[in-house]
């Protein structure tokens, strides 16, 4: 189901630190990853998408691969996530089939939202929804559009970017199905114990 917090793997170099904060992750609660890495080589990015995979499938949760078809393919994964300029939606579409995920990012552009849904989008993707230390120049969303896309989409709507347990909240009262976090945490002091607060938020809501 694609609901609650949305865990982004940060960028970092160590594999055994990266399953050990995925693990913590999932042993807070969450049930959604994405394995993104901006950083290795195509070996070694198959080998930690493999173990994330494993370390998912151990949890009943699921692991979406960022920008790469081929990659989500090769491992079994449970679906794809592109940005605005990452490939043809549909033909990511049509490779996946009909069963797997596939997620867009659409930044603040509703009608290209419309666009991905057309294109066989399983969720959309809004923000930065607030400063965001990853991504600084990425084009800012509003907390209104979050709550038009909730009300005029019909899949789920996920945002991103700058999210924290102290501003979640705002969020979650427009609609939003998912709430994709890296950085509040994966540098939280203890991962499982932010998860396990962000997924009781979405609980309460």
């Amino acid at each position: 189901m694609l609901r609650g917090l949305y865990a982004i793997t940060p960028d970092i170099t160590d594999t055994h630190l990266l399953i050990e904060q995925v693990q913590a992750a999932l042993t807070g609660g969450c049930r959604l990853v994405q394995y993104r890495d901006k950083l290795t080589d195509a070996p070694t990015r198959r080998l930690r998408a493999q173990q994330l995979l494993d370390c998912c499938r151990s949890a009943n949760a699921t692991l979406i691969i960022n920008d790469d078809v081929e990659l989500a393919l090769q491992i079994g994964a449970d679906g794809v996530h592109l940005g605005g300029e990452d490939g043809d939606w549909a033909a990511a579409r049509s490779a996946l089939g009909p069963n797997r995920i596939l997620g867009t990012s659409c930044y603040a552009d509703l009608a290209n939202a419309e666009k991905a849904v057309a294109a066989g989008a399983s969720y959309v993707a809004f923000g930065a929804m607030f400063p965001s230390a990853t991504k600084p120049n990425a084009p800012s969303a509003s907390l209104e559009l979050a709550g038009r896309a909730h009300h005029q989409l019909p899949i789920p709507i996920c945002a991103i970017g700058g999210i924290t347990v102290d501003n979640v909240a705002s969020l979650l009262i427009t609609g939003v199905d998912m709430v994709a976090v890296i950085t509040n945490l994966f540098l939280a002091p203890n991962i499982a114990a932010r998860a396990a607060e962000f997924q009781r938020l979405f609980q309460e809501t």
